[in-house]
Parts: C-alpha cells; structure tokens; sequence
C-alpha cells in the first residue's frame, strides 16, 4: 500500500482491484473505504499534484463508503 508521503492529511491509500476497493487513511488515524471506484480514479488520486484536493473533489462524497474503525495506523491483517 502506498504511503503518500507528499499529502499533509493523507497518510495512505489501497486499491483492491477485483472488488475495486478504494481505502484511504488519513494522518489523524481516520479510515474510509470506498466502493465501486474505478481503478483510474486510484491511479489519478495517486498522480494528482494535491492528493487532499483530489480526494475531495473527486472521491469524497461520490462512491459509498464506510469509515473504518480507527486504528492510529495502516489496516491489520
């Protein structure tokens, strides 16, 4: 799962292609999956200049999700 080191409030994102599974994390410990998000959308997120500006134009608010249970950190396995 990539870190995105070049966001100040994303701390990391994953794409679980087959069920296009979106999970973003975010540095206060916050995590969101979205569904049904085209692998595209992941790659574009991933290249945009501003991931924080991206994520809230482009995925917040677009695709169902779910908030996670907070972990302080990336998903257990």
């Amino acid at each position: 799962m990539p870190a995105i080191r070049s966001s100040s409030v994303i701390a990391w994102v994953e794409y679980q292609k087959p069920a296009r599974i979106l999970e973003v994390g975010f540095k206060q410990g916050r995590r969101y999956s979205y569904f049904g998000v085209p692998e595209n959308e992941y790659r574009a997120l991933l290249a945009a200049s501003s991931k924080g500006a991206y994520y809230n134009d482009r995925i917040r608010d677009r695709y169902p999700y779910w908030r996670r249970p907070d972990t302080g950190g990336r998903p257990r396995r």
